[in-house]
C-alpha cells in the first residue's frame, strides 16, 4: 500500500507517545501532539486529524475518552490505542473502551516489542496491528512502516493487546529472577512457562492462542523481561533488592503497568477460575506479603505435573 501524508494526532506525550511522534514525522507525516499538561486543545487537533494514536496510559484513558466524546469524530476516523494495560474498575482492556465509546469508528492496536527509548534511537524493530477492520489495520500499516520498523497486520485485536499487556506482570518476576541472581536456567524456565499462563488468560477471555507466539506475545514477552530499559522489570529487580514499591517508582521514568494490571489479572483470575501461579505471586510480592525469596519458593513447590496441556481453552 503507497504511503500518502496524514495528519496524526498523538494522544500523550511521554516517551512512547514522543517515540511514535518521531517515527511517525520522519516517514513524512504531520505529527499534532496533545497531553494533559501542554496548552493545545483537542479542538485544536482532533477535527484535522485522519488518525488519532493514544499513547496515554490506562489511567488516564477513560477521562481522554470523555473529552473527545463532544468533538463528534467522523467514521472515517482510524483509533489507534498504544497503550497497555486493564481497567481497573471495568477490567476491559484499552480498545474495548475506545470501540465502546466510539463503536461507529476502527479501532486498531498497535503492540510489540517496542522498548520506547530504542525505537527514538531509530534501533531496528517490528510490531502488530491488529483490528476487525482489515482495511484500518492495512492502513496504519502502511502509516508507521519504515526502513527500521517493520510493521504486521492481524485480526485479533484482544490477542494482541493481551500479549502487550500480561506480559508486564511477567517482566516483573523477571526483574526479581535478575535481581536475586538465580541464573540463566531460572529466568529460562520462568519466561517458559510465562508464555502459557499469558495464553490461558488470553483464550480464556476470547483471543487466540496463536497470536501469543507472535510480535505482540513471545516477542514482547522476550523484550521486556530481558532489559534493564523496562519499567515493570526494573520494578521487580528492585524489589529483589529489598527496595519499597515507594522507592522503585520514585525514581522511575514513567508507568510501569504491570503493577495495576497484576491487580486487575488477579480480579479476573477470581472470577472467571484461571490459574496464575506467576502472577499470584507477583501479586503478593507487590503487595509486601510475601519476600521475593518466598514468592521462588512457592512457585518451585508447586505440585508436579505435565509440561503440556492445552492452552486454547478445550
Amino acid at each position: 500500500m503507497e504511503k500518502q501524508p496524514s495528519i496524526i494526532a498523538i494522544l500523550g506525550t511521554g516517551v512512547w507517545g514522543s517515540a511514535l511522534g518521531k517515527l511517525l514525522s520522519n516517514n513524512q507525516h504531520q505529527v499534532l501532539f496533545w497531553s494533559r499538561s501542554n496548552s493545545t486543545t483537542l479542538t485544536e487537533i482532533i477535527p484535522h486529524s485522519s488518525v488519532i494514536v493514544s499513547a496515554i496510559s490506562i489511567k488516564g484513558v477513560q477521562s481522554t475518552i470523555n473529552k473527545l466524546k463532544n468533538l463528534n469524530l467522523t467514521p472515517e476516523t482510524i483509533i489507534v490505542t498504544a497503550t497497555k494495560g486493564l481497567d481497573p474498575d471495568t477490567t476491559k482492556t484499552p480498545s474495548q473502551i475506545w470501540q465502546q465509546a466510539f463503536p461507529h469508528n476502527p479501532v486498531v492496536v498497535l503492540s510489540g516489542p517496542n522498548l520506547s527509548k530504542e525505537i527514538d534511537r531509530d534501533l531496528p524493530a517490528a510490531t502488530t496491528v491488529a483490528s476487525n477492520s482489515v482495511v484500518a489495520a492495512e492502513t496504519i500499516q502502511a502509516i508507521f512502516s519504515a526502513d527500521l520498523f517493520r510493521v504486521y497486520v492481524n485480526q485479533d485485536p484482544l490477542g494482541t493487546e493481551l500479549g502487550g499487556t500480561l506480559k508486564n506482570i511477567m517482566a516483573i518476576a523477571a526483574g526479581v529472577c535478575d535481581g536475586m541472581k538465580l541464573g540463566t536456567n531460572a529466568k529460562a524456565a520462568l519466561l517458559t512457562r510465562a508464555l502459557p499462563e499469558m495464553i490461558q488468560v488470553g483464550t480464556h477471555l476470547g483471543a487466540k492462542a496463536e497470536t501469543f507466539f507472535g510480535l505482540s506475545g513471545l516477542g514482547d514477552l522476550i523484550a521486556t523481561c530481558d532489559s534493564p530499559l523496562s519499567r515493570n522489570y526494573q520494578v521487580g529487580y528492585g524489589l529483589a533488592q529489598r527496595k519499597t514499591l515507594e522507592e522503585i517508582l520514585s525514581d522511575l521514568e514513567g508507568t510501569a503497568e504491570g503493577i495495576n494490571t497484576t491487580q486487575v489479572l488477579i480480579k479476573i483470575a477470581h472470577q472467571k477460575q484461571i490459574a496464575v501461579p506467576i502472577a499470584h505471586q507477583v501479586n503478593l510480592l507487590l503487595k509486601g506479603k510475601i519476600t521475593p525469596q518466598q514468592a521462588v519458593k512457592a512457585l518451585m513447590a508447586r505440585e508436579l505435573k505435565a509440561e503440556f496441556h492445552h492452552l486454547d481453552g478445550k
